[in-house]
């Protein structure tokens, strides 16, 4: 395993437009992530009978009408959350210019690490982080494979920030959540062909 040059065609890159597409992508998958369980019962739905407490006057009482009340204690919520999908919809040239956009700033900045390709004598996370730490990479990472490859993602699930992608699934808050991408020379092309115009 060595490091490489990485080579690509400037025109490839999408450095003129695409930041409102990564926002809306990063907005859209970080919605994604959310859980939308939130529920609560409104006063409908607490147990409870349609008995009036007291009398409508006379006992110097505020007027009372059931006890499932919201202002009461043990009554049912007002306007509380539900469960619902939090997802955001947007359509496929917007992902991709996100995509293109994000990459290409990595790129640019110099963010992206190309090497050989990743081989190890056995599956031990101690060689991908000695491996990390000769290329530089001491903060959030990605390994970025074009495949699969088990014996990568044995010696990476155990390190702290480090991420495993293939080149297909990554997307645009993984490029953006991570310092560093680190890909072999079949992932490195795999997502420069995502990025071709």
């Amino acid at each position: 395993m060595k490091k490489i040059e990485a080579t690509f065609d400037q025109a490839q890159l999408t450095l003129d437009k695409g930041e409102q597409a990564v926002k809306d992508a990063v907005t859209a998958i970080r919605n994604a992530m959310r859980a939308g369980t939130a529920c609560t019962k409104g006063k409908g739905e607490v147990a409870g009978s349609n008995k009036k407490p007291w009398k409508q006057k006379g006992t110097g009482n505020a007027r009372a009408g059931f006890r499932q009340s919201p202002v009461w204690r043990g009554g049912g919520v007002a306007h509380g959350p539900k469960p619902r999908d939090f997802a955001t919809k947007l359509n496929k040239k917007v992902w991709s210019l996100a995509f293109a956009r994000a990459f290409s700033d990595k790129l640019v900045a110099g963010d992206v690490i190309v090497v050989d390709k990743f081989e190890f004598e056995a599956p031990k996370t101690k060689l991908m982080a000695k491996f990390l730490k000769e290329l530089g990479v001491d903060r959030t990472a990605c390994i970025v494979q074009k495949d699969v490859d088990d014996t990568v993602v044995l010696v990476t699930s155990n390190l702290p920030r480090i991420d495993y992608s293939t080149a297909q699934a990554m997307d645009v808050y993984m490029v953006l959540a991570n310092r560093k991408l680190v890909c072999d020379k079949a992932g490195f092309d795999a997502l420069m062909a995502r990025i071709a115009k």
